[in-house]
Parts: structure tokens; C-alpha cells; sequence
């Protein structure tokens, strides 16, 4: 068996913990400068408003008072995701974290004769009890089943929310129903073409589907889809974090960027925040990309871009002074003077473990003294914030973002808890 503990409109219920006022209300959290909403409550989602719909097209509704808005405080959202995840652990042999607000639970090792429908129920209340955070939990034999037993129980209250469903006939009577393009591993892409060509618009039609057509029109991973729906477990079960392939650091700006110093200093910020990430993981990196461009929405006057660079090293690296000297001569070689700059980015690729580096014989990097400055650049910026220390190109300011609705950092700042007054 396998579980999967999803949080419900994850990051409205980080925001609805500290304002128990807006239970049963319409809210919505906004993107990166208060763009478009990437969370809504139940409440909202019944009003109309869509998942990436921008904020001016519901604008009216917020100044009414209809809707409640928050800018997006993932600060707040990854240290409540922490405390959901450690609530987990304490009813789990072993999780996988598969995103800030999903974690697979592996049950294998449980007894076979545990209730899993009650242990199910029991993490899900005291997930709610212990972080404030509702949390639907599905249980069944693979984790694309137990992702649709989840579902059931953010669609049906009486689930009080935990669903243990692994009956044949259970399974039947849920795929029947289930949406073809809400199943784990399909996407857009084949659920329009399914519809399309062949008509299928539940889960069963696809569960009914003979293994060698899937296999010749999905591939592989189509194939092991379908073994899941049928409780083959085909997904492997990942109780550590991997290291990622690729690290990527972009943002929209508040404001359009004419200067080149100015430009400067945030690229050379997003590549301290990449590199930095990139040694947490102890990797290092073959290369690097950065981009730079102009509003896309601003066509009317003739200068618009979008151009990026790759620089290749040499010798894998995770030195923040080599890898930001080649980000800085890349983005200087890409400014135009006149243009506005709404958006850039830094991504490492060709990441592979410090410990497999091969050095070249000639090498001229005292890496050695680079490594023992990293080293304490990261120790003293874990310990006395973010951007204490940088280097001399980069903005320490922060990332300068719209970002009105904020709510404050309960967990994470000192000079924003919560003060009881009795």
C-alpha cells in the first residue's frame, strides 16, 4: 500500500491558519508581483475566478470586499510545509516529498492487517490538529491510485479526509467517474487527443484500453500509467532527495530595468541564490544559461528581446566568483541601451556530484581557496540571513517585487509572531 497526503488549496490554508476570519470566504493567492492567482479557496473557485487569471479582471471584486487577496509569502509556505511533513513522519516508515504540499508515504512495511481507511483519517486529523493545515489522504496499492483516493477526499467531506480504496470493484466505481485528463501521468496533451480521436473521457475508458496499443501510442511511461490504474506498483518509491539535473533562479521584475548596473546586480544576485542552491545539494555544475528580456506586452514600441547565452566551463564548478564572472560578462554582452528589462534568469546545467569532478590538467583556479570562501560565505548567510554577504556585483537589497497583500512571516520571523494579548 501507498499513501498520499496532499494539502488542500495549500497556500490559502497557510494564510486562513492566521486569519481564522476568512474560513468559508472567497481568498486568493497571487503570483510573483501580484500577477495572476495560483491558489483559490473553494469559495473563489465557485465565483468564477480561474487558476492564472489575472488579477485586474477580478480587481472589481477585491475592492468590493468580495474576495480577499494575499501575495504570495512562500517564506510562510515552506516552513508549514516542513511542519506537515514532520507531523507525517511520525505515522510513516518513510515519505517522499513530492512537492511543497504532496508527499507519497510508503506503507509496505506496515502491518498487512493495520485499517488503513482509519490510519488514514487519523494522519488527516492530526495534520489539521497539530499544523492548522487540512490535509486529504488517499491510500491504495499504487501511488497513481492513491493519488485519485486523495482527490475523493477533497470531493466528498464524508471521508473526513482519508479514503482507503483497493477493492476491484471500489477502483471500478471511481474510474468510471474520474476525469481521463485528471490521471497522474496523462496531461493535456493526450487527454485532448483522447478526447479527440478517440473518445475516451474517464479513467476507465483509459483502464480498458488493451497494454500493447498503450504501449505503442504512449511509450514506456503511458504503459506504466496503465499498469498503476490496474494495481501493478510502477513508480518507484523515493525516500531521499534527489539532487536536481538543473537549477533555475528567474523572476519578473515590480519595474522595467534601463540601467545596466542596475540589471547587473540582480543577475548576479539570481546566480548567487543558484549557486548557493547548487552546494546545498553538493554538486556542481558544466554550464550556465542566462536570459534577459523585455514586456512581451509591450510591442508598440519596437524594442522588445529575448536573448540568452551559454557558457561552458571547463571544469565543473560550484564556485559563486568563477560562475558569476561568466554570468556578468554574458548579460553585459546581452544589454541594449534604451530597452526596458522586465524579466532575467540564471540556470546551471550539466549538474553532477562535487565528489566526480574531473579536474583539467590545465586548470588554473586555486579551487581550494575558492571552496574554503564558499564555505564561510554560506555559513555566515545560513546564520545571519540571506544576503548578508555577496559578492560585490550583486544586490543585497532583495528582489524588488509588487508585492501589497503580503501577509507576515508567523513562523519564520521573530518580529512577526503572533502576540496573544490576555
Amino acid at each position: 500500500m501507498y499513501a498520499l497526503a496532499d494539502c488542500n488549496n495549500f497556500f490559502v490554508s497557510c494564510e486562513r491558519v492566521f486569519r481564522p476570519d476568512l474560513e468559508g470566504t472567497p481568498v486568493v493567492v497571487l503570483s510573483n508581483n501580484d500577477g495572476c492567482a495560483i491558489a483559490r479557496s473553494n469559495e473563489a473557485k465557485r465565483m468564477g475566478i480561474r487558476m492564472g487569471q489575472p488579477m485586474f479582471e477580478f480587481r472589481d471584486l477585491i475592492e468590493s470586499g468580495s474576495v480577499t487577496v494575499f501575495s504570495s509569502n512562500f517564506a510562510l509556505y515552506g516552513d508549514m510545509s516542513r511542519r506537515v511533513q514532520q507531523t507525517l513522519s511520525r505515522f510513516a516508515p518513510a515519505i517522499e516529498v513530492y512537492s511543497i504540499d504532496e508527499s507519497f508515504i510508503d506503507l509496505n512495511s506496515m502491518d498487512p492487517e493495520t485499517d488503513f481507511d482509519l490510519w488514514a483519517k487519523t494522519v488527516s486529523r492530526e495534520c489539521r490538529r497539530c499544523t492548522g493545515i487540512p490535509v486529504s489522504v488517499g491510500v491504495s496499492p499504487t501511488k497513481t491510485l492513491a493519488k485519485i483516493a486523495s482527490k475523493l477526499c477533497k470531493q466528498y467531506p464524508a471521508t473526513k479526509g482519508g479514503c482507503w480504496m483497493y477493492r476491484p470493484q471500489d477502483v471500478e466505481k471511481v474510474l468510471r467517474r474520474f476525469p481521463v485528463e485528471d490521471i497522474w501521468g496523462i496531461g493535456r496533451r493526450y487527454s485532448r487527443r483522447f478526447k479527440g480521436y478517440f473518445g475516451m473521457k474517464t479513467a476507465w475508458d483509459f483502464y480498458s484500453l488493451d497494454a500493447n496499443w498503450v504501449n505503442d501510442e504512449m511509450g514506456i511511461s503511458g504503459l506504466r500509467t496503465w499498469k498503476e490504474l490496474h494495481g501493478e506498483p510502477c513508480i518507484d518509491f523515493e525516500d531521499t532527495v534527489q539532487a536536481k539535473k538543473q537549477i533555475m533562479i528567474s523572476r519578473t521584475f515590480a519595474k522595467e530595468i534601463t540601467e545596466s548596473d542596475d540589471l547587473s546586480a540582480q543577475v548576479s544576485m539570481f546566480c548567487s541564490m543558484a549557486v548557493e542552491k547548487l552546494r546545498k545539494q553538493g554538486s556542481c555544475c558544466g554550464n550556465t544559461t542566462v536570459f534577459i528580456m523585455t514586456n512581451r506586452f509591450r510591442k508598440e514600441s519596437g524594442k522588445t528581446q529575448f536573448e540568452s547565452r551559454l557558457v561552458q566551463f571547463p571544469t565543473a564548478t560550484d564556485s559563486t566568483l568563477e560562475i558569476n564572472t561568466a554570468v556578468m560578462h554574458a548579460t553585459q554582452e546581452m544589454f541594449r541601451n534604451g530597452y526596458g528589462y522586465k524579466r532575467a534568469g540564471v540556470i546551471l546545467g550539466d549538474i553532477i556530484p562535487a565528489d566526480k569532478v574531473q579536474l583539467s590538467f590545465f586548470d588554473e583556479v586555486d579551487r581550494d581557496r575558492h571552496s574554503k570562501l564558499m564555505k564561510v560565505m554560506d555559513t555566515i548567510n545560513r546564520r545571519n540571513g540571506r544576503n548578508t554577504i555577496g559578492v560585490a556585483s550583486q544586490s543585497l537589497e532583495g528582489i524588488k517585487m509588487n508585492r501589497e497583500h503580503l501577509s507576515p512571516c508567523y513562523t519564520t520571523d521573530w518580529n512577526d509572531i503572533v502576540t496573544v494579548n490576555c
